[in-house]
């Protein structure tokens, strides 16, 4: 067998090969470290009983290193151009299928119960997200309610950062809320820059989701509830009155009757959105959507 795709030499002798050139526009960093993808792969705890979807697997480097150690893999991958590359550097692996298109535009769900011979074992995403679409591409696979166990993304290390923050750091906002909600979230390690063809102008990170038996907290209205805390943190430095009144004009001429009203389950509005943890978030989504609806 071939050696791995994962080095500087065999990933230039591809790259020339087929006269590929990276576009910025999709955000192409390829991986040249095999050694970070065995951690990925161990992070992301595939085994012979896993099914994997990997999304843009560029040139096969870690579709080949999953191919390894799963059942079958089925890739997403945007770039026509990379199409050819990926059936010559993943021909030896017969448990491979390389899908053509937009995952933020495929019916995932569709693709596992179709694509997979053995649908019914255990299904796991792994991805090295472009920066640019990477919190649209998390927030989709969320919210389609695509049946995996856990999620193990490579991107940029800020927003690692902020998809593993805790109250009251500079990191924890919106973001950190809409993925904790529903998974724990672990940053796994930092993958520097200088790993990757050509070199990004950030280091990275792996942060591996794994999903709840149920959501953190219990919540009246799921859409409200993320109204709430994207519009607590609308302007950071400022309080969560302020952010609230600015968000829900109807809770100006009432603000004494839920400055009462919140202060009686612990949450005042001078506090700042930072400060709030989920349960916490919760309880003021609920009141606020009974309170709202109030005459």
């Amino acid at each position: 067998m071939s050696k791995d795709i994962a080095t500087p030499g065999r990933t230039t002798e591809i790259l020339k090969k087929y006269g590929f050139l990276f576009k910025k526009s999709l955000g192409q960093n390829f991986l040249i470290d095999s050694n970070i993808l065995t951690r990925i792969t161990d992070t992301a705890e595939i085994t012979k009983e896993t099914n994997v979807i990997e999304i843009g697997p560029g040139i096969g480097a870690l579709t080949e290193q999953l191919a390894k150690t799963a059942n079958e893999v089925v890739a997403f991958e945007i770039d026509q151009r990379l199409l050819p590359i990926l059936d010559d550097t993943l021909s030896a692996y017969n448990n491979v299928q390389v899908v053509h298109g937009d995952v933020l535009k495929a019916d995932v769900e569709e693709v596992v119960a179709e694509q997979f011979a053995k649908p019914e074992l255990p299904l796991k995403i792994v991805a090295n997200l472009p920066y640019y679409v990477t919190t649209p591409i998390i927030l989709k696979l969320l919210h389609d309610n695509i049946p995996a166990d856990s999620m193990t993304f490579m991107l940029q290390k800020e927003v690692a950062d902020r998809i593993s923050a805790v109250p009251s750091t500079k990191s924890y906002g919106s973001l950190t809320i809409a993925i904790q909600f529903y998974m724990e979230a672990e940053l796994a390690f930092i993958v520097p820059k200088t790993v990757f063809m050509p070199q990004p102008n950030v280091d990275s990170a792996v942060i591996h989701l794994k999903r709840r038996k149920e959501p953190l907290a219990e919540v009246n209205d799921e859409e409200f509830f993320f109204e709430v805390t994207r519009a607590s943190f609308a302007q950071r430095r400022k309080t969560l009155w302020n952010n609230l009144a600015s968000k829900f004009p109807a809770l100006k001429p009432r603000k004494d009757e839920l400055v009462e009203g919140l202060n009686a389950i612990g949450i005042d509005l001078i506090r700042r959105g930072e400060t709030l943890d989920i349960p916490e978030f919760a309880k003021l989504s609920n009141f606020l959507g009974d309170f709202l609806k109030e005459k």
